[in-house]
């Protein structure tokens, strides 16, 4: 199946959106997470998610909600 650039834009929104609540369910924000403009402008696959830089205390977050689910109580 191959997706038209309008349809690849939206498919990455999407995800991005779908991440952001997730990830704000469980009290981690990046505040740059968003759709990597470079690979949006390409043909080939579907755009990449940019997950951002974030501080310290996002990563800490992070890690203790993934340590959570990976090790559950």
């Amino acid at each position: 199946m191959v997706l038209t650039p309008k349809e690849r834009t939206q498919a990455a929104e999407e995800a991005v959106g779908q991440l952001k609540e997730a990830l704000g369910g469980v009290g981690v924000v990046f505040p740059s997470l968003g759709v990597d403009l470079v690979s949006e402008a390409g043909t080939y696959g579907l755009p990449l998610v940019d997950l951002g830089r974030c501080n310290l205390d996002t990563a800490l977050r992070l890690a203790a909600v993934l340590h959570e689910r990976a090790h559950p109580a």
